[in-house]
């Protein structure tokens, strides 16, 4: 394959898989609680470097660059906006901090998305996948239907004289959350409770989504043009290359 064929489709290739990522966050821009992904690049050595037939730097003609790739998607973990709903079983986390949720698998996973229902147990539960929120000591929070209840500012439940703490804790590293879907990070590194002073909870709130639908949209369009120069350039390429073959034939 000529190297700029080569070097074009790295290219184009890098695009599409940048464009999967912001169609996924421009999906999720009206999810409550969503994090949006951010996509990195790093510049690619030569084939010849990649195959171990050439050194970087040792100036030769095999030393010179092999386009780019994508090289992690990272979780941009800012805190969105907070949207009043005046539904008192919406709550936002104002501040560090996650929700306890268990997940079908029956693991404690974490979650910023806090607009909650009650299902037909009475039990709290998430409206995406209807997986129970869970309390400080990791069991289910239910709560009467018909029975008055408030939630304070540090996010503790009282009902009828019962009183549970909504489970909060925050990662050592948010580098180290795994997303996992439905709106749920799986915590791969330390995770420790959140201190009391630092626990705060909006209710009748919710936090937006962090991806901004006008950037998104923008991103989208400049990565389309980006992969649509790259095919054109394969197709140039190809292009000359049947053309130079085709008269070294008539030759």
């Amino acid at each position: 394959m000529p190297y700029g064929m080569y070097i074009s489709a790295e290219g184009a290739s890098a695009q599409a898989q940048r464009l999967e990522v912001i169609a996924n966050n421009l999906a999720n821009a009206d999810t409550a609680g969503f994090k949006q992904d951010v996509p990195t690049f790093q510049a690619r050595f030569s084939e010849a470097i990649q195959r171990g037939q050439a050194q970087p730097g040792d100036r030769s003609m095999s030393d010179i660059g092999g386009g780019v790739k994508m090289i992690n998607v990272q979780t941009d973990h800012s805190m969105g906006d907070l949207k009043r709903t005046g539904n008192d079983l919406d709550l936002a986390i104002n501040g560090k901090g996650f929700f306890h949720v268990r997940g079908d698998d029956g693991e404690q996973y974490l979650t910023r998305a806090g607009d909650f229902a009650l299902d037909t147990q009475g039990r709290l539960v998430t409206q995406n996948g209807h997986r129970p929120v869970l309390d400080q000591q990791g069991g289910e929070i239910q709560l009467s239907p018909n029975v008055p209840f408030s939630i304070s500012q540090d996010g503790f439940i009282s009902q009828a004289g019962n009183i549970k703490a909504l489970g909060m804790s925050q990662p050592d590293s948010l580098n180290s959350l795994m997303k996992i879907g439905q709106n749920m990070f799986k915590p791969t590194g330390t995770v420790k409770p959140l201190e009391l002073i630092d626990r705060n909870i909006r209710q009748g709130y919710l936090e937006m989504s962090g991806s901004n639908p006008v950037r998104q949209m923008m991103a989208m369009i400049e990565t389309t043009r980006a992969f649509e120069a790259n095919t054109r350039m394969v197709q140039n390429q190809d292009s000359m290359l049947g053309t130079l073959i085709s008269r070294v034939l008539r030759a």
